[in-house]
């Protein structure tokens, strides 16, 4: 039991970063079928930044994904984030029906998992493989130092 506690405390931060990491880089690409329509979307729609979607939802998947990826301004741009999919999904998928996943269904269940993926970093942060742990002061303490 101690080996397993003892695994667990070296893998929690680690895993947390990867979670991150592939959130981050699934939502990036979310961000570039609306920009730049790649991967190729079967119905896309033309990209206008001063439209709600795909222009303000797109820059904010794009650069928002690409901030959860690198570690940075975790807390901040996951609650963003967390905010952008509870409006989506209550926006675009609630009204089609109530379930997620049926046969029929409304198709929010990424939406819903984003949510609550984000939600989730906004609480405990990026792990220790992100840009935010190595500005933080322990973070800048715990990285080890170039010899000359």
């Amino acid at each position: 039991m101690v080996a397993l506690s003892r695994l667990r405390q070296a893998w929690e931060p680690r895993v947390r970063s990867i979670l991150r990491i592939v959130a981050g880089l699934l939502f990036v690409e979310h961000g570039t079928q609306k920009i730049f329509n790649f991967p190729p979307n079967p119905n896309p729609r033309t990209f206008h930044l001063f439209t709600l979607v795909p222009g303000l939802a797109g820059t904010m998947e794009l650069v928002g994904g690409v901030l959860i990826v690198l570690g940075l301004f975790t807390r901040p741009v996951a609650f963003l984030l967390s905010g952008e999919m509870a409006f989506a999904y209550f926006m675009s998928h609630a009204p089609r029906g109530f379930f997620p996943i049926a046969t029929g269904g409304n198709g929010g269940e990424l939406a819903i998992l984003y949510c609550f993926i984000f939600l989730y970093f906004v609480f405990v942060g990026a792990g220790v493989w992100s840009l935010d742990a190595m500005r933080s002061p322990s973070g800048r303490a715990a990285a080890p130092r170039s010899r000359r």
